[in-house]
């Protein structure tokens, strides 16, 4: 086969801390193969539109310590339409794009499959703070949301103990509550609520009286933007307000919202960023196209695409009739046995979490 010449990279869905480090880290891996780089700005929009920049190691020297995406996102719903997919195509064969690397969640990966059908090379990487990826066990911006959330949650500590209150805390995740979950055990949180665990709402009410009769004048209840009400809202202000009415307690309510997005990556996002993006590159050199580029078991590898996208259609239990009829027996046994595997892992990190909630 002859040898990679050009590729394109861009970012997209939500911004993530190590995005652009992996942008910096594809860039010098290339132009040390000699192939060179063209930057989509705006995500598939960008692809769409030929809106790019190219990418060499001066342009990329210092965004590695930066967070959000130098080359910004947007959610391009022309992209999710057969037209704007082959509009794509034909862009990368009139720019001589010979390969993609994509960076993103789900909805990114799903982009980046329709791409290889239609004859464009693709590889992804996972770029979101939500670890919410069922086929890897890591994705880049989580350890900094972490961190990010942690910081704001102790900020708030230390106001709830000076004013003997109790501060519940809704932290970002979508679906997934990992983020919320190591959060609450690292804040020392008297109560928390993932999606994944039922929430005994009236234990945690109770649970918090409990405290406030012993003594104890700080607390935090972490919850997930994920965990809804009867009523379809997120739980955070009606069990603020309901502690108020029900126990007499002094509670707010605090939504850390989209800042948990931004900041500085941490060394292990930049580091995992860094790895993933050198890897992409020797993929693409090896002709190879449709992986997933994961962390399994502290080991970065690759994962067929397809496969990732069904085992996490399983996990979230999203799956439509159809989806598994292209897989091996032996591919949905793993399919769900890792789904099997995470969900383990949650309810003993949460068990975790409830011991320590005193």
């Amino acid at each position: 086969m002859e040898r990679i010449k050009k590729i394109g990279v861009l970012t997209s869905g939500g911004d993530a801390p190590g995005m652009n480090a992996a942008v910096r880290a594809i860039t010098n891996k290339a132009a040390d193969e000699g192939i060179e780089v063209l930057g989509f700005l705006g995500g598939y929009k960008g692809l769409l539109n030929k809106d790019y920049i190219t990418l060499t190691p001066k342009e990329v020297a210092t965004v590695i310590g930066r967070g959000g995406t130098f080359m910004y996102t947007d959610r391009c719903l022309e992209f999710a339409t057969e037209a704007g997919v082959m509009r794509s195509v034909e862009n990368c064969r009139e720019l001589g794009i010979e390969a993609l690397v994509v960076i993103g969640g789900d909805g990114t990966f799903r982009g980046g499959t329709d791409m290889s059908v239609h004859g464009v090379p693709t590889i992804g990487i996972p770029g979101t703070i939500d670890n919410d990826i069922t086929a890897t066990d890591y994705t880049i911006g989580y350890d900094t949301a972490m961190n990010t959330a942690l910081k704001l949650t102790d900020m708030l500590r230390d106001t709830c103990e000076s004013h003997a209150r109790v501060n519940v805390v809704e932290m970002m995740g979508r679906h997934c509550g990992e983020l919320t979950l190591n959060v609450a055990i690292a804040s020392g949180a008297v109560a928390t609520a993932i999606p994944e665990i039922p929430f005994d709402e009236d234990a945690a009410v109770a649970r918090v009286e409990k405290l406030m009769a012993e003594g104890k004048r700080g607390m935090i209840v972490a919850v997930s933007e994920g965990v809804f009400d009867e009523n379809g809202n997120t739980i955070g202000e009606a069990l603020t307000k309901r502690l108020c009415r029900e126990i007499g307690a002094d509670a707010k309510f605090a939504r850390l919202a989209h800042v948990q997005r931004g900041g500085e990556p941490t060394l292990r996002d930049r580091k995992t960023a860094s790895v993933m993006g050198a890897m992409a590159i020797e993929l693409i050199m090896e002709h190879k196209s449709d992986l997933v580029i994961c962390e399994i078991d502290g080991e970065i590898k690759p994962v067929d695409i397809r496969w990732a996208l069904a085992a996490d259609r399983m996990y979230k239990k999203k799956l439509k009739d159809g989806d598994l009829d292209s897989f091996t027996a032996d591919e949905i046994d793993a399919m769900e046995a890792l789904c099997e595997k995470r969900a383990a892992d949650v309810a003993a990190l949460y068990a975790v979490a409830e011991s320590l909630a005193k």
